[in-house]
C-alpha cells in the first residue's frame, strides 16, 4: 500500500508499505481522505512541531476517514464497508488526567502521526490503517467522507471554544485565519457569538474566515485598519505566533479570557504578563479534544458551509505538491489527500 513517510525536514516520501493486519481489539480501515494539518506541515518543513522533534521515519497524518475493512480477534464495531471517521487519540485510561475526565491531556496517550513519544506513533496517511476498534465513529446520516475529513480539526476548534466559556452574545477575537482559526470562527458563531473579529497577515486567508462566518476581518500588519476593536470579551490565539498572543492579551477586556490554541515555537515566548495581573485576564490552554469529536461529526452533518473551507483534494501520489499547496496560505485553506 502507499503511505506518506517523513524521514526528516523536507524529506517527505510516498512509499510502498506493508499492508497491516488488525490484532486483538483492532480494526482495519481503508483510508479515503486525510487532511493536511498545520502540525503535519511543521513536521515536513522543520522536522518537528513545538517541542516534539522527529527522531525516526514517521507516517504523517491524523485527520483521516474511510471505510471499515475487517476486525482482529475480539474486536467488534460497524460492519465492513461502513463509512467511518477515526478518532486519532488512544488515551491510557488510568492516569490522573484520564480519571479526571480530561483524556485530551493524558500523560501517556498515543496520537496518530505524533513524535511526542518514542518510538513515534505512526500516522494515518496510508491506504490502510489499523486502530483500536473503539476509535471508529460511524458518520451521521447525510455526512459524506469528504466533509467528514474536517472532523478532527473541527473538534479542536470546539474544544478551544468550550475552554473559553460562554461566548453567546459576546465579541470574540480570533488571531490567525488558518484552517483551525476559521473553524473556531464557525464554532463561535454557532455558539451564539454576537461578533467575531479575525486577524491575519494574508488577505486570502481572511477570505476563508469570511466564508466561515467572521463579521470583521483585520490585517494584522496594519495598525490603521479600521476593523481593530477597542476591546473584546474573549480571544482565541490560533496563529501559533507570539505576536498573536500579545494581541489577544492587549485587546481582551479586563477579567476577559484568552485561549492559547496555536502551538508556539519551541523555547521561550515573550508574554505581557503584567497585563494578565493588572486586568485579571485568564489565560487558558486548549490541547486537542476528546468527546468533541462526536459533536464535530454532528455539526458537520447539519451545516454545509464547511465545504467552502476545503480548497483541494490531491491524490496521494502527489503528496509533496499537496503539502506545498497546504503551506501556501494565499492559495489554500484545508487540503485533503485522497487514497
Amino acid at each position: 500500500m502507499l503511505g506518506c513517510v517523513l524521514h526528516g525536514a523536507g524529506e517527505l516520501r510516498v512509499e510502498e508499505l506493508p499492508c497491516p493486519r488488525p490484532g486483538p481489539g483492532a480494526a482495519l480501515v481503508a483510508v479515503r481522505y486525510g487532511g493536511v494539518c498545520g502540525s503535519d506541515l511543521h513536521y515536513w518543513r522543520h522536522g518537528g512541531v513545538g517541542d516534539f522533534r522527529l527522531r525516526e521515519p514517521m507516517v504523517l497524518g491524523h485527520e483521516v476517514v474511510g471505510t471499515v475493512v475487517s476486525y482482529g480477534p475480539e474486536a467488534t464495531g460497524p460492519a465492513p464497508g461502513t463509512a467511518v471517521a477515526v478518532h486519532p487519540a488512544t488515551p491510557c485510561g488510568h492516569c490522573p488526567e484520564c480519571a479526571d475526565g480530561r483524556a485530551n491531556v493524558c500523560r501517556d496517550t498515543r496520537y496518530l502521526g505524533s513524535a511526542a513519544r518514542f518510538p513515534h506513533v505512526q500516522g494515518g496517511f496510508a491506504a490502510r490503517l489499523v486502530v483500536p476498534a473503539g476509535q471508529l465513529r460511524v458518520l451521521p446520516d447525510g455526512l459524506g467522507l469528504r466533509r467528514a475529513a474536517l472532523a478532527e480539526p473541527l473538534a479542536v476548534a470546539l474544544h478551544a471554544v468550550r475552554r473559553a466559556g460562554e461566548v453567546a452574545g459576546r465579541h470574540v477575537l480570533v488571531t490567525g485565519a488558518g484552517p483551525i482559526g476559521c473553524l473556531v470562527v464557525a464554532v463561535a458563531k454557532a455558539a451564539g457569538a454576537a461578533r467575531v473579529t479575525v486577524t491575519d497577515l494574508v488577505p486570502e486567508a481572511l477570505g476563508y474566515a469570511a466564508v466561515a462566518g467572521a463579521d470583521t476581518l483585520v490585517r494584522a500588519d496594519d495598525p490603521d485598519d479600521p476593523g481593530w476593536p477597542a476591546e473584546v470579551d474573549t480571544a482565541v490565539e490560533a496563529s501559533g505566533a507570539a505576536a498573536g498572543l500579545d494581541t489577544c492579551v492587549r485587546l481582551v477586556r479586563r477579567s476577559g479570557v484568552v485561549v492559547q490554541l496555536g502551538m508556539l515555537p519551541a523555547g521561550r515566548t515573550p508574554f505581557a504578563g503584567n497585563l494578565v495581573v493588572s486586568r485579571e485576564i485568564e489565560v487558558r490552554g486548549a490541547f486537542r479534544f476528546d468527546a468533541e469529536f462526536d459533536t464535530a461529526l454532528d455539526l458537520l452533518a447539519a451545516r454545509g458551509e464547511f465545504d467552502g473551507l476545503i480548497s483541494a483534494v490531491v491524490p496521494v501520489r502527489a503528496a509533496e505538491s499537496a503539502f506545498a499547496l497546504a503551506a501556501d496560505r494565499e492559495r489554500s485553506c484545508k487540503v485533503l489527500l485522497e487514497f
